[in-house]
């Protein structure tokens, strides 16, 4: 049986088990508190020397990380239903998309550099939430204007079936609904994550529906 090894909260876990649940695949689920500093356990180390989440580690023993790569490989080796477009312009739309929240702004957000902020830095959590909002509104206004101006969005973020694009999309809502951001300036993200959430595919992989949800 396939393995995710994830957080409930963990955006990026999030997004493999949005793709799992896409692809219709099967797979278990072994916790790792990020909060207790469990990713930094010998045992887990030697899954993914990061210390992050997600790792997959498939039926025939492979181990993989980061989540783009996972979501890629899942995509290479299920392709049905796809979760690229056909056309390499679409393609690199949806990559961009993603890109977008995964390389701009959860870098910034995450729980380690939340936590470095904190610990090291002494900032405090109003100072804190200012850092998250800022980053999340930075992001959220550039993929407003995409899905608003470009052609391709629809229902979702490209067309009008789930793509890669909103799989990464809709974790990175979640995270800015718990930090209280007011989202009101980006109509159509709230009502693409909202087609989305009407998914089984979706509400089965949110956090509240997690065998390790506190």
């Amino acid at each position: 049986m396939t393995t995710l090894y994830g957080y409930f909260r963990s955006s990026a876990a999030y997004r493999v088990r949005i793709a799992l649940n896409l692809k219709h695949l099967a797979y278990d689920q072994a916790p790792i508190n990020l909060v207790k500093g469990e990713q930094r356990d010998d045992a887990f180390l030697a899954h993914n020397p990061q210390g992050l989440v997600p790792v997959l580690e498939t039926d025939d023993g492979l181990r993989l990380t980061q989540s783009l790569a996972i979501c890629e490989y899942l995509e290479e080796r299920h392709p049905e239903p796809a979760l690229l477009p056909e056309h390499p312009a679409d393609r690199a739309r949806v990559r961009a998309l993603c890109q977008v929240v995964a390389c701009e702004i959860h870098p910034l957000d995450n729980l380690r550099v939340l936590k470095y902020l904190v610990n090291e830095l002494g900032v405090d959590d109003d100072a804190k939430l200012t850092w998250y909002r800022h980053w999340i509104h930075q992001g959220f206004a550039a993929l407003e204007a995409m899905l608003s101006r470009e052609a391709g969005s629809g229902d979702f973020c490209h067309g009008d079936a789930p793509t890669l694009a909103d799989v990464c999309l809709v974790p990175q809502v979640y995270n800015a609904e718990r930090f209280e951001c007011d989202l009101s300036a980006y109509p159509r993200i709230r009502r693409i994550t909202g087609n989305a959430r009407a998914l089984d595919a979706f509400r089965l992989a949110a956090p509240g529906e997690q065998p390790d949800t506190t």
